[in-house]
């Protein structure tokens, strides 16, 4: 049959279930396992909102305690995974054509958080599932379309679910790009705190979560440096402003995996103040990470022939009474020592008065090119797209896939597009959402076929 032409039948109901889906802010905001909803209210709005539509759809559900939750069509021992998350990073409305979290149809897109990472995606993989089972396809495994709720931060309720069910016996992720990824860099995060006397400097804030680069910084002081701030944005045309005793820049989002596609706010600032202050957090900020993506200053730079290079994130600057941190984010290839690295961490953060707290290590995750698994959905996207240029690559981004003991990362972006995930004006086109619905069905068919081996 003609997925895809199936698919296009049902685009204004596809396309109601994501702007659904994408208007409950489901951004983490607590964490407190002795609650109902340990990952709070909104998180907890988005999981049941699926979990209804399973029910009503007629999918065997399963709610792991409002930590993760799974669908579950077809039969038998092996089970095919399709792991989406239903959590996204803050939004606030500065600078968005349309509320982030009011999803928006405009020029053949869907404007609003989550859209592309991951909301989107799981609906398209969640249509892709209803659509066969209403084609009554048979299936020779079981599908389970298992949703996470907390993949932009610590995996906490992937990792609740991993322990209660079943392993998948191989799976994808649709949160990343098409046509396949098989190789995803190791993801290293780290602390470098410490303890000021009081100076010049009173506070000093920019970003939210380690993996996004940071589109504001903000400082206030005890002296008046207006003049010299004006002067400074005017002369290296950055943006910012002085307001409410603050000096604020603005500078670009982009993913903690790509910084070298962002620009650092807290960079601009530290660039500024550096000029003016003999503050050691400042001086740190500037010498050994500004302008940095790959890790140089501090000699942790690393490239693979396959994985590529090792990038690196600040993401989350904070000085005040209370403390000096800033939140660190390293994205590593095949080759990387960890000892070694920290030990270098360490080193440089000692000369300026600060000290290294290790925080998480997630390994890197590596599926061979020639793998059955790699070839068939390679496949099933190539018999939707007729794409048989692009070949499977590896990213620095950490998908869902890592918890499988096989899986892959499968989509949604297409090739050529823009990576608008943790953007401001975060969308997913129209024509790609059914594209790749269409491929996600090509996909469930083919693997769970009664003479496939993976």
């Amino acid at each position: 049959m003609d997925f895809l032409n199936y698919v296009k039948e049902h685009e204004k109901e596809i396309i109601q279930a994501v702007k659904d889906l994408c208007k409950i802010e489901s951004v983490l905001t607590e964490f407190d396992p002795s609650k109902e909803a340990p990952f709070g209210e909104k998180i907890n709005k988005a999981l049941h909102h699926m979990i209804h539509l399973g029910k009503k759809d007629g999918f065997i559900v399963k709610n792991v305690e409002n930590y993760a939750a799974h669908l579950e069509m077809g039969e038998g021992d092996d089970i095919l995974g399709v792991l989406t998350h239903l959590d996204v990073v803050p939004a606030k409305n500065e600078g968005w054509k349309y509320p982030p979290f009011e999803p928006t149809v405009h020029d053949g897109k869907i404007y609003g958080r989550g859209t592309s990472d991951d909301k989107g995606p799981t609906i398209a993989a969640y249509f892709a599932m209803k659509f066969l089972k209403e084609l009554d396809v048979s299936f020779h495994k079981r599908v389970r379309l298992i949703m996470g709720t907390d993949e932009e931060t610590k995996w906490r309720g992937i990792e609740k679910y991993l322990k209660t069910e079943e392993m998948p016996t191989f799976g994808f992720s649709p949160d990343a790009t098409f046509p396949l990824i098989h190789g995803e860099k190791g993801i290293y995060v780290y602390d470098t705190l410490g303890e000021f006397e009081n100076d010049a400097l009173k506070t000093f804030y920019a970003g939210e979560r380690y993996n996004v680069v940071p589109e504001k910084a903000s400082a206030t002081l005890s002296i008046d440096l207006k003049d010299s701030f004006k002067k400074f944005l005017k002369y290296n045309d950055y943006k910012g402003e002085y307001k409410d005793r603050r000096y604020i820049v603005y500078g670009k989002n982009a993913h903690g995996m790509t910084p070298n596609l962002g620009v650092n706010a807290a960079f601009i600032l530290a660039k500024f103040l550096k000029e003016h202050l003999d503050n050691k957090f400042i001086h740190y900020i500037h010498d050994c990470l500004s302008f940095d993506p790959y890790g140089e200053k501090m000699d942790l730079d690393l490239k693979h022939e396959v994985m590529g290079s090792l990038t690196l994130n600040p993401g989350i600057f904070k000085y005040d009474e209370s403390g000096a941190m800033v939140g660190q984010n390293i994205r590593y290839p095949k080759g990387f020592n960890l000892k070694s690295a920290a030990l270098k961490i360490s080193n440089a953060a000692k000369k300026y008065g600060l000290t290294y707290s290790f925080g998480q290590n997630m390994p890197l995750h590596y599926v061979e090119k020639d793998d059955p698994l790699v070839h068939k959905l390679m496949e099933s996207y190539q018999k939707v797209t007729y794409d048989n240029e692009n070949e499977p690559y590896t990213i620095g981004g950490g998908t869902y896939a890592r918890a499988l003991d096989k899986g892959v990362a499968f989509g949604m972006v297409m090739p050529g597009r823009k990576d608008v995930a943790h953007q401001v004006d975060e969308h997913i086109f129209i024509d790609d959402l059914i594209e790749g619905t269409a491929i996600y069905m090509e996909a469930i068919y083919a693997l769970t076929r009664k003479d496939v081996k993976i």
